[in-house]
Order: structure tokens, then sequence, then C-alpha cells
């Protein structure tokens, strides 16, 4: 009930201060005219979306995608600084001057094996091509357009502020944001505004897993398989039994964690004992040092698993990521501009494709329709992980969704890649730029607000807390999709 209560000042703070700073007349005002400045890029989101959805590159590979949304900040003003913290695909684009400085992120990687054309069946346009499953196209494209009319508006009205876009790389496995967050390039920003792709809208404060993953390799000794098997040592058995005990320890963690595995090289031929093996793990839990503790028991499974099958075993660390610390201060803000702007209305030719699209869903939570809604204001506690966490940890950070997918549409599926790269994605990708405008407005109308969030962040994360990086020293993976 402590917590409920807070969040309820936190919103009749929040909103008094805002209403105090600008007025409810000029508020309405503000809104109509970053809204506008963002219809007048409207087609441009839609020609980076579809130019992203193209290309449909994975983590620390997305050359084309990086140029393309650098060159359109480039062409609208923003300075931009490519291969920040080490990484080739990361940049920087900043435009204005003066305090308050505000963040906005941009993701454009696409996931492995999901290739999809923009058709209400599975259909891969390349088989076995990546393809933009998570939706990051229309976030890398609906982040860019909102800075550009924030930035527009700011210059119009003739106040100082800083835009800045971070475009993050790799969210997918790769850690992207920690690595700039690592690099100190948050260090001077006063709030930071983030949205992704779902298959509804919704501002609610959130939160998400702490994530830690490594690729564990098994080296054994290679033999005939019949002739000689004395003669091997088997780097699978190894894995097969590293993943036994994990398995087994599933039992005895903590019922919010959640370890997931694939065997990535399980040998060449089955009349050989295979000399080299792999499994790649994924260890969660809402709380980073619980995800860092099991974690280690898997490290310790495979220690073991290596001892009993004589085996060596070594590990990469290959990411880590904070969970999303949660801001509600931000989150009301954005909720407000959010029910303000109201939800997606399909057109004739959209409903059908929508109806089309369920009959291939497998027990879809929304009805057709709740595209037009906006979620309850709630906590809610998500499963998944995002490098947004670490960012979230080091300044104040608020998020959204918008229903760029058909509603019941699970993220990661091809439903999502197909809807995403239609009208049905477009439309969900400009309520987020002018949510995201809308929003980023507000705050650099009222100090308050801001103050108010980072109040927050720093009684939430505690008063002796020191961020270090969940992946350690290591330097970003920039082949691990390779």
């Amino acid at each position: 009930m402590a917590a409920r209560s807070w969040v309820s000042s936190c919103a009749r703070a929040v909103l008094a201060a805002l209403a105090l700073a600008t007025g409810h007349a000029q508020a309405e005002a503000r809104l109509e005219a970053v809204v506008e400045e963002v219809a007048r890029h409207e087609a441009d989101a839609v020609a980076l979306a579809s130019d992203l959805w193209d290309f449909a590159e994975l983590g620390y590979l997305e050359e084309k995608s990086a140029r393309r949304l650098s060159e359109y900040l480039s062409g609208q003003g923003f300075a931009v600084e490519e291969g920040v913290a080490g990484i080739p695909t990361a940049f920087v684009a900043t435009r204005g001057e003066g305090e308050p400085t505000l963040g906005i992120l941009a993701e454009f990687d696409a996931l492995p094996g999901l290739s999809q054309a923009a058709l209400p069946e599975r259909r891969p346009v390349v088989a076995d091509a990546p393809g933009h499953a998570c939706g990051h196209h229309l976030f890398g494209a609906a982040s860019v357009v909102a800075a550009v009319a924030v930035a527009r508006w700011l210059e119009a009205e003739g106040r100082e502020g800083t835009v800045r876009v971070y475009g993050t790389p790799a969210e997918e496995g790769g850690s992207g944001k920690v690595y700039l967050t690592r690099a100190g390039l948050f260090e001077d920003v006063d709030a930071v505004l983030h949205w992704h792709p779902s298959d509804r809208n919704d501002a609610s404060p959130s939160s998400s897993t702490a994530n830690k993953s490594g690729r564990f390799s098994f080296e054994g000794a290679a033999a005939h398989a019949a002739a000689a098997p004395d003669k091997g040592r088997s780097a699978l058995d190894g894995v097969e039994a590293m993943n036994y005990m994990v398995n087994l320890m599933r039992e005895h963690v903590p019922s919010d964690a959640r370890i997931h595995y694939v065997i990535t090289d399980g040998g060449d031929a089955p009349n050989i004992v295979p000399e080299y093996a792999e499994v790649y793990y994924y260890v969660r839990h809402p709380r980073p040092e619980r995800a860092v503790a099991l974690f280690e028991r898997v490290v310790a499974a495979a220690e073991g698993a290596a001892l009993g099958t004589d085996t060596r075993m070594s590990y990469e660390v290959m990411h880590g990521n904070y969970p999303v610390l949660r801001n509600d201060a931000l989150a009301e803000v954005i909720d407000a501009n959010l029910r303000a702007l109201g939800g997606v209305a399909y057109s004739a030719e959209e409903q059908a494709f929508a109806e089309a699209i369920r009959t291939t869903l497998l027990s879809p939570r929304l009805g057709l329709g709740s595209q037009g809604e906006i979620q309850r204001f709630e906590f809610r506690q998500g499963m998944g992980s995002t490098d947004v966490g670490d960012v979230s940890w080091n300044v104040p950070t608020g998020g959204f969704r918008t229903a760029t997918w058909v509603p019941g549409t699970p993220a990661h599926s091809w439903q999502a890649v197909a809807a995403g790269g239609m009208s049905i994605g477009h439309k969900g990708m400009v309520l987020a730029a002018k949510v995201l405008a809308a929003t980023a407005a507000d705050l650099f109308e009222a100090p308050e607000v801001l103050a108010a969030a980072q109040e927050e962040l720093e009684r939430r994360r505690g008063d002796d807390f020191v961020y270090e990086a969940l992946l350690g020293d290591r330097d970003p993976p920039l082949d691990y999709r390779k």
C-alpha cells in the first residue's frame, strides 16, 4: 500500500508541477505545436523505417541502418559523432544548446532467422535471413523524427535546451547501451526517453529482469566413436552434463528467475567423438545481484561438468544488463500525453490484415480494437531484459509502448515482422514519435518535473549505489552475430 500511495502522491505532484509551470492552455498549444512538427516529418519516418526494415541488420553489423539514421539527423542540423564507445555503429547526435539536456534512445538491430514479407501468412523474404521481429526499425525511425520535431520546436520558441539522440546498436543480446553508459555518455543528461513497439499502448511504470549471458566452450579429444571411443573425450558430453545439472538446478532457484540455453556447436559427425562443443546461456532475475549469483551457479555447473567428463571448459561473458529502474515522475507525463493523443485506428484494409494475422496466433490475450485504447496505468514487472536498464540506473529514464503490431502478437515472431513492415506498424510508430516529442517539450518547460525524476532515481537506487557493469570490463563483442 505504501508504494501505491507514493505513486499517487508523485502523480499529483508531477501533474501539478506541469500545470503550474505552463498552464493548461499553454500546455495544449505546446502539444499541438510539437504534434504538427512530427506530422511534417511523418513521411520521413515511414521512409526511414522502411529502409531499416529492408536492411534488417544484426547487432553490431548495422552499418547501413546506422548510416541512414545518422545522415538523416545530420541533414536536419544535428551534429553527429559516430563510432562512440568503441562501437562502429553507435552514434550520438546533438542539436541545440544550454540546459536542460534530454536524451532520446534509438535502436535499429534485427533478429536472426525471422525474415518475413509484410503479409499475414508465413512467407520469408529470404530464407533464414534476419528480420525486425522486435520492431527496432520503428524504434529508431520514431526516435530520430521526434528529436527533429522537438529541436525545431525549441528553436521556434527561442528556448534554450539540448536534444540528443543516442544511436544504440545490438540491443538484442549485445548490450550496446551498456558500453555507452560505461563510457560516461549519459553523465550530463537530465532525462532519457525511449519507447518500444508492442501490441498495445501503455505508459505504465515498469521494470524488467537483469540478464547475464555467457558462451561455455568445452574441449575434449577427437577419436573414432566406434573403433577407439576410449581414446576420446567428448566435449559434447561436457555440454550435456552441464545442461543436465542446470536443469536440476531449476527446482532450487527463485520462481521469478529465468534460465535458457541453446547448443551452438555440438560436434561435426556422429562417428567422431566431438573435440569441441559450445552452449550459450542467458540467466535472468529482477534483481541484478541475484542474476549474478545465479550465473555463478551456472558457471559452477560447467566446471563440474568438465571435471566429470575429463574435458576442459572456458567461458566468455557475452552481455549483462541491469533491470529497468522505474521512474514514476516521468511515466506520469508520458501517460498524460499518450492519453491525450489516443490509440491507433485501423482502416478497412488494416482490419482485414489484422483479422488474418489473428488466425495464426496462439491464445492472444488482447482483442481486436484494443489498439485504439490506452492500457491502465499501473506498475508492470516484465520478464524480458533490455540494456535500457543500465541507462535507467544512471539517469532518470521513462519509456512506453504503442500498438505497432496486431493485438495479441508476441515480440520475436514473424507476425511482428509482418505488421511492422506495413501501415499498422507505421501508425503506431508515428504515435510514438508524437508522444516522445510532446513529453520532451513538457520536460523542457517544467524543470520541477526533472528535479522530481532525479530525486526518485536517487531514492530508488539507494545512497550507496555505485554503477558497475554486469559484463565487467570486456570490450564490445562486435562479432557476436557473425
